[in-house]
C-alpha cells in the first residue's frame, strides 16, 4: 500500500483542512517509532496530534485518562480506574445522556490490547488498520459515497457517542462508519461544529481512494444539471405564483 500517495491523494481531492489519520493496533510498537511524550487526556486527542504531523504509539497506560476510551479500545482498565469508568457511566446516566440498556452495545475491540500506532496517513510506518478522515458534512458524504462505490458502505445510520466508538464498528463490519463525533471528542479534539468523521477499514483504503475521482466527477456533473433544473424550474414556478396573483 502506497500510503503516501493515498494521504496526498484523500487530501488534494477532498481538500482536507486536517491529514487523514492511520491507526494501526500491534502486539509490540514498528521499530524506530517512539512512544508518545504524555499521556492525553482522551484517545481521541491521539487523532488530534496524529493530524498535526506526529507519529507515535501508545501503550494501555495512556488510555487510562479516559474511561470511555479505554473500553471502547479493549484496554483492562486497573481496578481503580475501573471504578471510575463505572463512575462516568453513572454520570452520564444520571444526566439522561445514556441509558444502561444501551452501555452493553456500545461497540468495543475484543483483541488484547498491545499498542496503537498513530500517524498521519502519508507519514504512517505501517499500513493502517482504520483511517479517520475528519471533514465537513461535503467532504465526507463524498467519502462516504466513494465507500458505497468500493462496496463497503455503511449499513446504519450515523454514529454519534462516543466517537472513539467508531474504530471497533469499522474493524468488526469491515465497512465504512460515518460518526457525527460527541461532546467530549470536540472538546479534545477541537473538532469544529460543521465538521465529522468517517472511518475506512484499512484494508478497503485503496478501493475507496479509487472510487473517489470518479465520485466527485459525478457529483460535479450532477452539481450542474442540479442548479440548472433549480433555476428553470424556480422561474417556472415564479411565474406560476404571478399569474395566480393575477
Amino acid at each position: 500500500m502506497d500510503r503516501q500517495a493515498l494521504g496526498t491523494k484523500l487530501m488534494t481531492l477532498l481538500g482536507l483542512r486536517h491529514s487523514p489519520v492511520a491507526v494501526s493496533f500491534r502486539k509490540e510498537a514498528p521499530a524506530g517509532v517512539r512512544r508518545v511524550a504524555a499521556s492525553g487526556p482522551a484517545g481521541c486527542s491521539y487523532w488530534r496530534l496524529a493530524a498535526e504531523g506526529h507519529v507515535f504509539f501508545t501503550e494501555a497506560a495512556d488510555h487510562y485518562n479516559c474511561p470511555i476510551g479505554a473500553h471502547t479500545h479493549g484496554v483492562t482498565l486497573p481496578p481503580e480506574r475501573a471504578k471510575e469508568l463505572e463512575a462516568v457511566v453513572g454520570t452520564m446516566v444520571g444526566l439522561e445522556y445514556l441509558t444502561m440498556a444501551e452501555v452493553p452495545s456500545i461497540p468495543k475491540r475484543t483483541e488484547p490490547f498491545g499498542v496503537a500506532v498513530y500517524a498521519p496517513l502519508g507519514a504512517a510506518p505501517v499500513d493502517p488498520d482504520l483511517v479517520l478522515v475528519r471533514g465537513t458534512a461535503r467532504q465526507v458524504m463524498l467519502v462516504a459515497e466513494a465507500a458505497a462505490s468500493a462496496g463497503i458502505g455503511h449499513d446504519g445510520t450515523a454514529m454519534g457517542r462516543p466517537a472513539c466508538a467508531m474504530l471497533p464498528a469499522a474493524l468488526q463490519s469491515g465497512r465504512g462508519v460515518t460518526s457525527l463525533g460527541c461532546i467530549g471528542n470536540r472538546v479534545y479534539t477541537g473538532l469544529a461544529d460543521d465538521e465529522l468523521y468517517y472511518t475506512i477499514p484499512g484494508p478497503k483504503l485503496p478501493d475507496v481512494a479509487a472510487r473517489l475521482e470518479t465520485i466527485l466527477r459525478a457529483n460535479g456533473e450532477l452539481e450542474k444539471y442540479h442548479t440548472a433544473r433549480a433555476r428553470t424550474l424556480g422561474a417556472a414556478g415564479a411565474a406560476s405564483v404571478a399569474s395566480v396573483g393575477k
